[in-house]
């Protein structure tokens, strides 16, 4: 299955410490991590919130692929219109679902404010 994730600057540097190979823990007020099924939405979330919001006003869209038969645990959550979807992943349970990404992570695109 593949699977998007929009990411600040912070959060694509530690991914990148990994060699793309996983995400980072997730920060104490943070109990869930959340990829998304759409490449639409996790635009949306790069282009919008995390352009408007970081620090440094820029956003990532990450692209990986997870094993399906792992993925199928958790249930897919509409959040908002029809392609917002996303998994809730337990902050506890992040370096297990790392695991079962396969291959690596892929940055596909890049929005900033300026």
């Amino acid at each position: 299955m593949i699977l998007y994730r929009p990411v600040g600057t912070r959060e694509l540097k530690l991914i990148e410490e990994s060699n793309y190979s996983k995400f980072p823990p997730r920060l104490p007020e943070q109990p869930i991590f959340y990829p998304v099924l759409t490449e639409k939405y996790a635009v949306e979330i790069a282009s919008r919130w995390n352009v408007k919001y970081n620090d440094d006003h820029k956003g990532y869209v990450t692209k990986f692929e997870i094993d399906d038969t792992y993925c199928g645990q958790f249930e897919i959550h509409q959040v908002g219109d029809e392609y917002h979807k996303e998994f809730w992943i337990p902050a506890e349970r992040l370096e297990e679902f790392n695991l079962h990404i396969v291959g690596k992570i892929d940055i596909i695109n890049e929005f900033s404010s300026h």
